[in-house]
């Protein structure tokens, strides 16, 4: 199958340590990864790399076997490789649907009143499914914890090119109806072709979600595979409970 995503020796250092050290790893088209590892394994770093937050220190970076090594984060959204952080990042005294529409006219250009009503109906319908609809008008800084991240999740739906979706820790805090929603909405992107890497320390999630997970500890990948085979290699086990911070 294609990959979408691939490192070679992607590396990167900060002073002293390797956050992420010498990295192969490679993500399939129209899959749901899985990435899990103890606190300080390097997951958030990853994805800062691939997403452009962080330059790396060595090694190439690959998307739909284009290099975009180094490249800036909005070159990186524009070829269609998103993301979501921890915290959600939101323009709190705008409306909901002020939220969605922002990336679609990132780019402001004068047929900006043409396309207006297509956006605007994307919009609807992602926070139809985000169980957001009725909230539309109100600003987003009145939303739960919850609430913020499903609608910085649908918010990055409306970039029309996208292919692949890096959600760090999306279910860190939410409540269990949110869960279940932000599940249902990747089931549903899944179906429509888009690829899915997911971060989280909540593994009943992972194995629900995942058929494979990839294990990093201390900037490496230590195991591949299914939940199953991997709750059992000694060295994920090793490197969740021998004392790694």
């Amino acid at each position: 199958m294609d990959t979408i995503i691939r490192t070679e020796k992607l590396t990167r250092q900060f002073g002293g340590l390797f956050a992420v050290n010498q990295l192969d790893f490679e993500i399939t088209k129209g899959e749901i990864r899985g990435l899990i590892g103890p606190n300080g394994s390097g997951k958030t770093t990853l994805i800062n790399l691939l997403t452009g937050v962080y330059e790396p220190t060595a090694g190439r970076i690959y998307f739909n076997n284009k290099d975009i090594t180094a490249w800036p984060p909005d070159r990186i959204a524009k070829e269609g490789l998103m993301r979501t952080f921890q915290i959600p990042r939101l323009f709190g005294s705008m409306s909901l649907m002020e939220n969605m529409l922002i990336p679609r006219f990132a780019d402001f250009s004068l047929d900006y009143w043409f396309h207006r009503h297509n956006a605007v109906q994307r919009a609807n319908e992602l926070l139809e499914m985000c169980d957001l609809a009725h909230l539309k008008y109100q600003p987003a800084k009145t939303l739960s914890g919850g609430q913020k991240a499903l609608l910085q999740i649908a918010r990055c739906f409306m970039v029309d090119h996208i292919q692949a979706f890096l959600l760090d820790e999306p279910f860190a805090g939410v409540n269990i109806i949110v869960k279940e929603t932000i599940m249902e909405f990747i089931h549903h992107m899944k179906a429509k072709g888009i690829t899915f890497l997911l971060v989280s320390h909540e593994m009943s999630s992972i194995r629900q979600m995942c058929a494979q997970v990839t294990v990093l500890a201390e900037g490496r990948i230590i195991a591949q595979g299914s939940m199953d085979k991997i709750a059992s290699d000694p060295h994920v086990i090793e490197a969740y409970l021998g004392g790694q911070s």
